[in-house]
């Protein structure tokens, strides 16, 4: 398990559907059932269904076939936050962010109102050389708030998670997705959802997680990242926390973050895992 989770670490960082089944002229009934039964093996052949559930997912569609269980994790405030990085765009697509940007590591979901945005918004104070690498005004990133049952000092990657006495942790991952602007008065400070050392109840926490984007929805699933697909899976398991709408983050806050040199070593945002839509890849969301 260290071993996998260190390697994830370092990267960090769709079945497509068989054409409909049709009886040729001169063929028989018998002919069919045999072609739909190619069909079906070749539209599995290739899935991880030896893993369990996988993510991202859309979070409004409830349904999956994948009913490999495991223990969810409690609350994040009663757990250790181990490590904060973004992707862009949004791995996940959900209510709020439900534009599909294309089906590249690079690609994902941007929110809805991302074409809306002014000149003013649009504009980057720093031209492209601020210390955050891979985000600029406009884009949308999705930010992974990671938590751990481990007791462990937050750090650098999903190795930050465990410890030599705790390699099987629960993890837990709460997710926000973000417009980013040029905006320092209005949007969102991402400095102030940083790690802020311990919080009373003894656990390692982030400063603040968006609480008002909506219901977070909740389901089994794994890790993400540009490394996996529905043929290549990830083998950990995740308790996921998704929020179902997009918050704006300004785009000074992010270099902010970078230039003080956060705990994560993060210094550029992630590609994406492209949406898992295979059913038996899924978990159903109770």
């Amino acid at each position: 398990m260290k071993t996998k989770l260190l390697a994830m670490a370092s990267c960090l960082i769709l079945v497509s559907c068989s054409s409909p089944t049709s009886v040729k002229e001169t063929g028989s009934v018998t002919d069919a059932n045999s072609e739909a039964t190619v069909q079906v093996a070749a539209k599995t052949a290739n899935l991880c269904t030896d893993m369990g559930p996988q993510t991202p997912r859309d979070i409004s569609s409830l349904t999956g076939l994948n009913m490999t269980k495991f223990k969810m994790a409690p609350a994040s405030t009663e757990m250790n936050l181990c490590n904060i990085h973004t992707h862009t765009n949004a791995e996940h697509k959900g209510p709020g962010f439900s534009v599909f940007v294309n089906d590249t590591a690079s690609g994902g979901y941007a929110c809805n109102d991302a074409s809306s945005l002014s000149e003013t918004e649009l504009m980057d104070p720093y031209e492209g050389k601020g210390a955050y690498k891979g985000v600029k005004p406009g884009d949308t990133i999705e930010v992974h708030w990671v938590h751990t049952s481990c007791d462990i000092q937050p750090g650098e990657g999903l190795g930050s998670c465990l410890s030599d006495t705790c390699t099987d942790p629960l993890l837990r991952v709460e997710a926000q997705v973000f417009l980013v602007v040029n905006d320092p008065v209005n949007a969102l400070d991402f400095t102030t959802m940083d790690y802020k050392g311990k919080a009373a109840s003894g656990f390692h926490q982030a400063g603040m997680i968006p609480s008002d984007t909506g219901a977070p929805v909740v389901f089994r699933g794994s890790t993400t990242g540009p490394s996996y697909d529905q043929s290549t899976c990830s083998p950990l398991s995740v308790t996921w926390s998704v929020r179902p709408n997009c918050a704006r983050v300004d785009i000074s806050s992010l270099h902010r973050w970078a230039e003080q040199g956060n705990v994560f070593n993060e210094t550029k945002s992630h590609g994406v895992r492209q949406l898992v839509t295979a059913q038996e890849l899924l978990s159903p969301i109770e």
